[in-house]
């Protein structure tokens, strides 16, 4: 035990309060869909099969998202195999409307009106999206000068495009959503957001 140690327990002992070590064994899966669905009781039934993990969560979940060579590759080759590209082939859109739906998280919430789309995708709850911003989450890396730094190549382009559909492609349980795959985000709004991060006027590459 280090000193830091031993003067945190010493001051939890005067307080009345006793250092308790935290099982590093997970929950039963069973105690833990008991939980899930005793805390949805008052969602609107069209909702509630968003709560029945699909087999890629499954998976994800029993390896604790650390699955096997094997498996990490057969969850990417399902997840590459799942996108869908534009009819027209163009894969960046509109980077000032892709920036109102990174800044933006309204949609699917099941408080929602409308529970059958998504006005944004909450980006910046994870990621720096510009050096301008000064509040934004840091579960994902920075997107500052995103394409400027990939120089826009078309195959980084393409890249982003099949991670924002389906980030299990690029990294198998990776806790990025599932943008295009879950049906979140439309491929026009997945293309705006591509173009947010790859296009040359875009404010994310100045």
């Amino acid at each position: 035990m280090t000193s830091t140690i031993r003067t945190v327990a010493a001051a939890l002992a005067l307080l009345g309060l006793s250092c308790i070590a935290v099982d590093s064994q997970s929950a039963p899966p069973a105690s833990v869909d008991a939980a899930i669905k005793s805390s949805w009781t008052a969602t609107a039934p069209d909702w509630l099969p968003r709560l029945a993990p699909d087999p890629l969560q499954q998976m994800c979940t029993t390896s604790r998202n650390a699955p096997s060579k094997a498996d990490g590759d057969n969850i990417a080759a399902a997840a590459k195999a799942s996108i869908k590209y534009p009819a027209d082939g163009k894969l960046i859109g509109d980077w000032k409307k892709g920036e109102a739906i990174a800044q933006n998280g309204y949609g699917l919430r099941f408080t929602d009106t409308d529970t059958t789309r998504a006005i944004g995708g909450n980006c910046y709850a994870c990621h720096q999206i510009d050096k301008k911003e000064l509040s934004y989450g840091t579960l994902g890396p920075t997107l500052a000068e995103y394409g400027k730094i990939r120089k826009f190549a078309e195959a980084d382009t393409k890249a982003v495009y099949e991670k924002i559909y389906n980030s299990h492609a690029a990294l198998p349980c990776s806790q990025m959503p599932r943008f295009g795959v879950s049906g979140t985000l439309t491929l026009e709004q997945i293309t705006d957001l591509v173009a947010l991060l790859m296009d040359r006027e875009s404010p994310v590459n100045k």
